[in-house]
């Protein structure tokens, strides 16, 4: 794990530890005076980017099990609790969740440039199968993970892949029902997942560690697929490779940084701000985005043994690739037609990722086992196949005549991965976007929201008044069980302050007890209580509304969707257009009509409306012209009510925002400085070089 060094501490106190212990001379060997290839390109920065996401999902998830709660009945609450009351939880909650997403990012980027450059080949076969039991370790952190939330989307996701062991035969059910950990997935279900999720990142750490070993061992592998053969074909690692990757990770940083703080919940699911209800299941149970393409490829298989073993199956076959790939020339760049059949992959795998999104029905099931076809026909057939038939082109006879060769094909091919890898990532995100609403309803109309963009601050006046609304009209039915009265003169808030926070919690009356007579009783509100729910429990609120139980709007803003499909997916990213949910909710409570249109039939018992889904809601016209008066003149319409009781229920769905898009701001602008700085830096390093 080391190369040549001939590091002497000169400090005292270093000498006597590197005497007895050589760790300082061992980290020198491997991270300074190592020999780099010097002709890496970027795509080699991925690995430095894992390394240090690695350690940052570790570090995060560390803090969050501090404040998380593994139970079934307090997992939900415990998570929203982390966002609004542990300080800078919302911040942590955000790198560790989008920190999953990026996570994934740059090891598919690392796989691909992996597969396409040939580093699977002598002497890596044990580099590249490490590197493989790394991936696989990281899917089952990342489902673990993703269930802990307890949501409803992750609830049915746990449910639906531990029935995928069932499919073993003779041992099936069994290992079922170890994983449940009784006959259905529920509290110890969650407890065995928290365990393992925590533990499985440090058996990460254990094998990048082999993994990193095996890289020193081996050598590096470049994009012209030869190896070092004299001292001008490298460059030491420090200050040359250390310097590149310190620019690399500084612009992924910004790119990660830009889902933290703008866009926390765009690769999301909007069910999972649900709680989790076995009654009830979602109309599309569908993984993250990272796992589409295999779960399309389990979709695909009409048998389900079949299936399940295809899903892994298509995981494992990376492992043998050193075997099935026998051509002599490593580097695609080098293989007309294996570069060819590699883009071909690489759109299958998307389109794979797509098709998972989708219902698993009509043409997408035809298309899912076309595709699934072609991609293991990629590592079976066409791999072996190219190895007999291709003829590459000459090599260079050193990596530094690679780099004396450089050309504009470098760049243009460079650019045309950029562009695939954008559209795949914009394709991923648009493809995993909520569709509850659009279903057979009307897409509801975009708002202007002064909370909308990065600069977005919820409007004072609105927020009161619609505090104000949800108190006089929608507090008959609908709880805030999330909100405290303290949170009301938070900053960021509606601008209250603390004194006229307590008075309003004063208002409200909470039952509580038992006292000492071991009788509950009822006290006025304080300001560290939560805003009462108007029913004591979810049967009587059903018994109360026609059986329909009214949902708590503390989250309500984000757990409603709908579906941003081609184009608008990529301008979402830009735009950061994300306001779908307080839309939507603006769109319903105005969508209400007195009557069904002809031809259309709704339950008895039902309100037709025309943007919720099936245009039949249990929900009566909540808001009418005159119901609420304002004292700041506002007008007393159902368009003003429903814009700033939407407001509302936005803040109470996030607090945090102002100081999300604050801070934000301030990281942006320290990133992009220190991004500069270390491109001019490495441009000074690298000159050296030449």
């Amino acid at each position: 794990m080391s190369g040549p060094s001939d590091f002497q501490p000169s400090n005292p106190a270093l000498k006597w530890i590197e005497r007895r212990l050589p760790i300082f001379g061992l980290v020198h060997s491997s991270f300074v005076a190592y020999p780099t290839p010097r002709n890496l390109n970027y795509w080699w920065t991925f690995g430095a980017i894992l390394s240090m996401m690695l350690a940052l999902q570790i570090l995060t998830g560390v803090i969050l099990a501090m404040h998380y709660t593994p139970h079934a009945d307090l997992a939900f609450k415990s998570v929203e609790l982390i966002v609004r009351d542990v300080n800078y939880g919302w911040l942590l909650r955000n790198m560790h969740a989008c920190g999953a997403s990026m996570f994934f990012f740059a090891v598919y980027i690392h796989m691909f440039r992996g597969l396409y450059y040939g580093s699977y080949k002598e002497p890596r076969e044990v580099l590249w199968i490490l590197g493989v039991i790394i991936y696989l370790l990281m899917m089952a952190t990342g489902f673990m993970g993703y269930v802990l939330p307890w949501g409803q989307m992750s609830f049915w996701g746990a449910t639906v892949i531990t029935n995928l062991f069932s499919a073993v035969p003779y041992f099936g059910e069994s290992i079922v029902t170890l994983l449940w950990g009784g006959y259905s997935v529920g509290n110890p279900t969650l407890n065995r997942f928290f365990s393992l999720h925590y533990l499985l990142p440090f058996v990460i750490a254990g094998v990048v560690v082999l993994h990193i070993w095996a890289l020193h061992v081996a050598g590096q592998n470049n994009p012209a697929g030869v190896e070092a053969k004299t001292e001008k074909d490298t460059v030491p690692f420090t200050p040359y490779a250390t310097i590149k990757d310190a620019f690399g990770v500084s612009c992924f940083l910004i790119f990660f940084a830009w889902f933290i703080f703008y866009m926390p919940n765009y690769l999301g699911d909007a069910d999972n701000y649900i709680p989790a209800n076995p009654g009830v299941t979602p109309a599309h149970i569908v993984p993250e985005w990272y796992y589409l393409p295999f779960y399309a490829i389990l979709r695909s298989i009409p048998n389900k043994l079949a299936g399940v073993a295809c899903m892994f199956g298509a995981i494992i076959v990376l492992a043998f690739l050193p075997w099935l790939d026998n051509a002599r020339t490593r580097s695609s760049k080098y293989r007309p037609l294996a570069k060819q059949f590699f883009w071909i992959f690489v759109v299958v795998c998307i389109l794979l990722g797509y098709l998972g999104s989708q219902p698993p029905e009509g043409i997408y099931v035809i298309a899912g086992r076309i595709l699934t076809v072609c991609y293991f026909a990629y590592f079976l057939i066409v791999l072996p196949l190219l190895a007999r038939i291709e003829t590459p082109r000459p090599v260079p006879n050193s990596i530094a005549d690679d780099v004396l060769a450089k050309s504009k094909g470098r760049a243009a091919t460079a650019a045309s991965v950029m562009f695939a890898l954008a559209v795949a990532g914009g394709l991923f995100a648009g493809s995993t976007q909520n569709a509850k609403a659009e279903e057979g309803g009307d897409a509801p109309p975009a708002q202007s929201w002064s909370f909308s963009g990065p600069f977005g601050k919820y409007d004072r006046g609105s927020l009161q008044r619609g505090l104000k609304v949800y108190k006089e009209v929608c507090s008959a039915c609908h709880g805030l069980n999330y909100i405290a009265f303290r949170n009301l003169a938070d900053a960021g808030g509606p601008g209250y302050s603390e004194a006229q926070a307590a008075a309003l919690a004063a208002e409200y009356k909470i039952k509580d007890g038992p006292n000492d007579q071991g009788e509950m009783f009822e006290r006025p509100g304080r300001p560290a209580d939560y805003f009462p729910a108007p029913f004591p429990n979810e049967q009587a609120a059903r018994v109360a509304n026609g059986g329909a139980a009214p949902p708590d709007l503390s989250l309500i803003t984000k757990a409603r969707s709908y579906k941003r499909g081609f184009p608008q997916f990529v301008f979402d990213f830009f735009t950061q257009y994300q306001e779908q949910g307080p839309d939507y909710v603006d769109a319903v409570l105005q969508g209400f009509e007195d009557k069904a249109p002809a031809g259309v039939t709704i339950p008895e018992g039902s309100y037709y409306n025309k943007y919720f889904p099936g245009h039949a809601i249990k929900m009566p016209k909540p808001l009418s012209d005159g119901q609420v008066t304002f004292d700041d003149g506002s007008p007393a319409t159902v368009k003003q009510y429903a814009h700033d009781v939407t407001t509302f229920l936005m803040w109470a769905a996030e607090p945090r925002m102002e100081e999300r898009k604050r801070i934000g701001m301030q990281v942006f602008f320290f990133l992009v400085i220190f991004a500069i700085l270390m491109y001019f830096t490495k441009r000074k390093v690298w000159a050296n070089a030449h």
